[in-house]
């Protein structure tokens, strides 16, 4: 027989960094899971990602047992990795604060695509150059 689903969490933590103290703890105690024990398995689970926010599924039963998802790191973390920015821009419409190349929207697409909801590349450029705006980012060909 199936488990019961009782909630579904969503979190974004830095991989190889989750501890007990807050958002993890706030969000998983009224839920009587071992936090400590979530913890433990995440970092193992992200050890090999250090640095990046990971964004995870966490999927808490009736019975207090819980399993996850890892998803691949948010768009916006990926466009500032790439070009090396330590933020996006205040005010984006006038204030551009670096230049990403259609290749490099290409990449971040191809990494992001299971996440997101299309299977065609031209489409998740476009998703991805959405982010990069937002961020204050200049589209170049």
């Amino acid at each position: 027989m199936a488990k019961e689903l009782k909630q579904l969490v969503k979190l974004q933590i830095q991989a190889g960094k989750a501890n007990p103290v807050p958002p993890v703890g706030t969000a998983l105690g009224p839920h009587g899971v071992n936090i400590q024990e979530f913890c433990t398995k995440f970092n193992e689970a992200t050890k090999d990602r250090r640095g990046e926010i990971v964004p995870v599924d966490l999927r808490i039963y009736e019975d207090r047992t819980f399993d996850f998802t890892l998803k691949s790191a948010p768009a916006a973390e990926m466009i500032k990795q790439k070009l090396k920015l330590k933020k996006g821009s205040g005010s984006p419409l006038q204030e551009k604060v670096a230049k990403i190349s259609d290749a490099q929207l290409a990449e971040i697409a191809k990494a992001k695509m299971e996440d997101l909801n299309t299977d065609d590349i031209e489409a998740a450029k476009k998703i991805i150059a959405g982010t990069a705006r937002q961020m204050g980012v200049r589209i170049g060909k």
